[in-house]
This record gives C-alpha cells, sequence and structure tokens, in this order.
C-alpha cells in the first residue's frame, strides 16, 4: 500500500511540475495534479471510478466559508477606498506627522495592514493602499528599493493578522480545530514584527518635508470626506464582533460575511459621492477570481489526497521526521511550499504538521499562528511571488527583483525566528488564546 500510494504522490508532483513547465498557472497546475493524482488512484481503486467526480465536486466547496469572507470583506474595502477613505487616512498622516517621522511610519504600517487583516489577502492591501502609502513614504525619503520592501513584508503580515488569517482557516478546517482564540495570538507577534521591520527599512535621520509640496503630489480626496465617513463603517464591524462577545447570550452571532455586508452598506451610505455598488462590486470580484479559484482548487486537491492515501503518508512523513530537525527546517520547507503551492501548502503540508504536533503537546492553536508568519514569506518566491511582484509595481521600483528581495533579510529572518520560537514554545504561550477568548 505505501508503495501504490507513493506512484500516486510521484504522479501528482509530475504532472504539477510538467504544468508549470509549460507556463500555466499555479491555480491550472494544482487543478491537473489533483485530476490526475485522482485517476492515477482508480488503477488502484482509491478512490473508486465512480467517486472521483464526486470527491472533486465535494472538495470544491470545502472553503466555501472561507471563500464568503475574503469576498465580502473585499469589496467592503474597495467601497472604502473608492469613497476616498484611504487616500483622506494617508494625507491626515503626513499632515499630522510630516515631522514625526516614527509615528508616521507607524500609522502607514497600521493603513497597509488594515485591508490585509480584515480580506485575509495580502495582495489586497498592496491593491487598496499600496500606492498612497508607496508615495508617502517616498515622501519621506525611503528609496523605492526600501518602500518596496516594506510593502511586501508588512502587506505579507496584514495576511498573518486577525481577524481573517485564511492559512488558519484552511488549517482549523482540516484538523477541526474551531477558528477561535486567534486574536492575540496573531495581533501581538505581527505588532512586533511589523514595528521591527519599519524601524530596519524606514528608519534614517529626520527629514524635512515641505508639507505643502507634499500634499500637492498626493491623490485628491472629495471635499466632503471626512472623519467620520472613514470610521463608521470600521465601528459597524467592531462594534458587531464585539457585541457576541460582551453580550453572548443576549447577541446573535452574525458571522464575518454578514458583518463585512453590512460594514458595505455602511460605507456605501455615508460616501461623500456616488459609487456605483454592483459594478464595484462586480469588478472586485473579478480581482479576486485567481484568489478564488486557488481556494477552490486546494479543496478539490486536499479531497484527492485524502481519497488516495497520499494525505495520509505525508502526515507519516512528517511524524517520522526528528523533532528537532523538522522545527528546524520550517524556516526553509513553509515558505517555499507556499511560492510553489500558495493557499494549497496549508492542506498539503500544514495539516499533517499540526495534528502531529497538537499529538506531542503542542498548543495547536499558537502553533498554527507560529507557522502562519512564515507562509507569508513565500509570497516574494518563485513561481508565484504574488506579494513580491505586487510591490514592487505599486512602488515603482526599477531594479533587479533579487535585489529587492535581498533588502528584506533582516525583517526575514526576524519573522522566521519569531515564528518558530512560536511553535516551539506553544503551550507556554496558551495564555494569548486564554486572553482572547
Amino acid at each position: 500500500m505505501p508503495t501504490q500510494i507513493g506512484i500516486i504522490l510521484g504522479i501528482m508532483v509530475l504532472a504539477y511540475a510538467l504544468a508549470k513547465a509549460r507556463r500555466l498557472t499555479v491555480e491550472i497546475s494544482m487543478f491537473l495534479a489533483a485530476l490526475v493524482g485522482g485517476l492515477a488512484g482508480i488503477i488502484f481503486r482509491t478512490p473508486p471510478a465512480g467517486e472521483l467526480i464526486r470527491h472533486l465536486v465535494e472538495g470544491s466547496a470545502t472553503y466555501l466559508d472561507v471563500i464568503l469572507v475574503f469576498s465580502t470583506a473585499t469589496i467592503f474595502m474597495a467601497i472604502v477606498n473608492e469613497s476616498g477613505g484611504v487616500n483622506y487616512v494617508v494625507r491626515a498622516t503626513i499632515r499630522a506627522f510630516h515631522n514625526k517621522r516614527l509615528a508616521a511610519l507607524i500609522v502607514l504600517m497600521i493603513i497597509v495592514l488594515i485591508p490585509g487583516a480584515l480580506t485575509g489577502a495580502g495582495s489586497i492591501s498592496l491593491l487598496v493602499v499600496g500606492a498612497p502609502v508607496a508615495m508617502a513614504l517616498k515622501l519621506l525619503g525611503i528609496s523605492p528599493k526600501r518602500a518596496a520592501a516594506i510593502l511586501f513584508i508588512i502587506a505579507g503580515l496584514s495576511a498573518a493578522a486577525p481577524p481573517v488569517n485564511i492559512w488558519a482557516m484552511i488549517l482549523c478546517a482540516g484538523t477541526a480545530i474551531p477558528y477561535v482564540g486567534f486574536e492575540l495570538p496573531l495581533a501581538v507577534p505581527v505588532l512586533i514584527c511589523g514595528v521591527f521591520t519599519m524601524l530596519v527599512l524606514g528608519w534614517r535621520k529626520e527629514r524635512s518635508i515641505d508639507l505643502a509640496t507634499a500634499l500637492q503630489e498626493m491623490p485628491k480626496v472629495p471635499a466632503r470626506m471626512t472623519w467620520w465617513r472613514v470610521l463608521l463603517p470600521f465601528l459597524v464591524f467592531f462594534g458587531s464582533v464585539a457585541a457576541y462577545r460582551l453580550f453572548p447570550f443576549q447577541t446573535p452571532i452574525l458571522g464575518l460575511p454578514l458583518q463585512f455586508t453590512m460594514s458595505a452598506l455602511v460605507a456605501w451610505l455615508v460616501s461623500p459621492h456616488k459609487i456605483k455598488i454592483l459594478s464595484l462590486s462586480r469588478d472586485t470580484v473579478k480581482r479576486l477570481l485567481p484568489l478564488i479559484s486557488t481556494v477552490v482548487i486546494v479543496g478539490m486537491l486536499q479531497q484527492i489526497m485524502t481519497a488516495t492515501g497520499v494525505r495520509g503518508l505525508l502526515s507519516y512523513a512528517v511524524i517520522s521526521i526528528p523533532l528537532v530537525f523538522l522545527l528546524v527546517s520550517l524556516a526553509i520547507i513553509i515558505p517555499v511550499s507556499e511560492g510553489v503551492l500558495t493557499y494549497g501548502a496549508a492542506a498539503v503540508l500544514g495539516i499533517p504538521l499540526i495534528w502531529y504536533l497538537d499529538s506531542i503537546g503542542f498548543h495547536a492553536t499558537v502553533a498554527i499562528a507560529g507557522l502562519t508568519l512564515l507562509w507569508p514569506l513565500g509570497d516574494g518566491l518563485p513561481p508565484t511571488a504574488l506579494i513580491g511582484r505586487l510591490s514592487v509595481m505599486v512602488s515603482e521600483y526599477k531594479g533587479s527583483y533579487w535585489e529587492f528581495l535581498r533588502t528584506t533579510w533582516l525583517p526575514w529572518l526576524f519573522i522566521t525566528i519569531v515564528g518558530i520560537l512560536m511553535v516551539v514554545y506553544s503551550a507556554k504561550l496558551s495564555f494569548l488564546v486564554r486572553w482572547s477568548m
């Protein structure tokens, strides 16, 4: 049986490699690997011939709740951006902190963190706030290469930040762990790593900024835009999240998709100018199609791997590796797997890894949080490099991609150490979970 499963795994890997060699997208490559793996499994009657289509269809709906979350969240952020809220906040930051560099860097960091934290996708942070924040960093005297490095690291951290962390959601769905108690285990390290990154890459001797010239260069905002128009939709969202925690028996649990939908409607209603919400939503979903297709195909791949026994074989391989070597190798395995499989890495490698760590006494929630700090680093590695390429684009950096990536080495190393230490000491950090609940 292990030999048969190994053959199926080899065929799946070969199919993926050939698809990538033909320059097909990651999504199509993973789908072909799942399809070919299922067909190979039929030879060994795992799954039986009549079950292949059923497994593919069932797998496509595995992460339907995740798709609903980041779809509604991204539409919400698109409405806030279209209303002029993002440009308003960035302009206000430069106006208030043009002579206070540290405060300006921290506020810009938070601006980049928010869209990714709410949508679960660092690419959304770059698409929504990347250009104005890159301009603000330029006005602070930061070179395009360092600005690209800052945006890459912070956008990656935003995808790992609460409340929406897609890697953690995939791991929880695959290991039957409730997606609760992640707020502090995710927020604390994300903020620590984010501040470290801003200080390392953004700090330099104070440079005076000509405020009038800076504001002239930045995008204009609607004349009627005010702080309350920006903050009210976010107050609705965070208020609805806090309500059922403060009054659990009096407040119904609405769920993140409905909460984001309510907030999006409020943002649309308080916008200072008319927004064509249906066309904006349609265009936003079109931009999301690659991400949606990735998550759908990850579900298919996971289902086929389970039906053919490949998932069990990988689980056995994980528990066969000496623990110390396994923990040290996470620094390479996790980012590289993200660069190759994107979110599929969480299903292929993360789920058996969490099963194993949980079985030997590690705290699963904190360990998951630690691993999800490492996966965003892989979004700068080929062949996908989604966040890395977007960071270069919005910062208008024209140099070598590898030179840009080398600039991130110190924050990369720091995040890697923090993530691995969170896994190693997950049991001792379990108080973060208790304080979140």
